[in-house]
């Protein structure tokens, strides 16, 4: 039995570093410096890489650098801005998400209203599409608008993704009427219901749609290339689909940059997500 568990430990440990090896190699890599990662990484985006010749082996820098930081950061600030755009555009968008998910799934769980199932299911249906379905019919009605250009051609859809909706819907199944139906005896009305009972009832839930929402929405890359017209306005996930050969040393330090929200996220919430996740399973 010892021997099993022992073994049951080397494998996950494995697994584990199998999983966080692309992580490892991306944080070694941001503080090398730019000649060092043209050296051993530079043909990867040149005619060589396609010859089938084996790419050196490289993880730990021959010298510690924060070339790549001082250039995004200071020298080049255009990839701080698309840091800031990412997070202007996931911030607002999963503030959108949340309350319009929080009314809807409310809506769907605790109220009934005609055709609520099938209206439902269509939203399930929405759902399990890739976005790429959706995209040409959201352009052009964003290019009815007069959106097409601006932020709002981002936001809005974003805003109105139909998983949160279903999440929300999810969660709040799993709050008993009975504890609704005592704060209408005590005079609440529905949105003093929502606020103060649904709510705070629902928090690990909503947690988790703030997580997984924004980590959704912070690798976003479809959305930002065919909406947004002007480059400057883009994402930093824009920039990291987009690597050259004058951009490597960038690609890494940014793709650092880009780990360091989400992390955070996971690290300080990760009760509250397998909270929420738990709750979508209760009736």
């Amino acid at each position: 039995m010892k021997r099993r568990s022992v073994c049951g430990t080397l494998l996950l440990a494995l697994l584990s570093v199998l999983v966080l090896f692309p992580v490892i190699y991306t944080v070694c890599s941001a503080f090398m410096s730019n000649r060092e990662i043209l050296y051993y990484y530079g043909s990867l985006v040149t005619e060589e890489a396609g010859e089938g010749r084996w790419l050196p082996f490289h993880l730990i820098p021959d010298a510690f650098s924060l070339d790549a930081f001082y250039q995004i950061l200071l020298r080049r600030p255009d990839y701080l801005i698309k840091f800031w755009n990412s997070l202007f555009l996931t911030g607002v968008i999963v503030l959108g998400q949340l309350a319009l998910s929080c009314l809807a799934g409310y809506g769907f769980s605790k109220r009934r209203f005609p055709a609520s199932q099938v209206l439902f299911v269509l939203i399930v249906i929405l759902m399990l599409m890739p976005y790429q379905v959706t995209l040409v019919s959201n352009y052009i009605v964003l290019n009815a608008a007069g959106l097409i250009g601006s932020y709002l051609s981002v936001i809005l859809p974003g805003i109105f993704a139909p998983f949160g909706v279903f999440w929300m819907r999810q969660v709040m199944d799993g709050i008993p009427d009975d504890i609704l139906e005592a704060a209408a005896l005590d005079g609440a009305g529905q949105m003093r219901i929502l606020c103060q009972v649904v709510v705070p009832a629902a928090k690990g839930g909503l947690v988790s749609l703030i997580i997984l929402s924004f980590v959704d929405n912070w690798n976003m890359v479809e959305q930002p290339l065919v909406f947004l017209k002007d480059r400057t306005k883009y994402p930093l996930s824009i920039f990291l689909s987009q690597i050259n050969a004058q951009t490597l040393g960038a690609a890494f330090a940014s793709g650092l940059l880009a780990m360091l929200p989400v992390a955070l996220l996971f690290a300080f919430f990760q009760e509250e997500l397998a909270e929420g996740i738990s709750l979508t399973g209760r009736r």
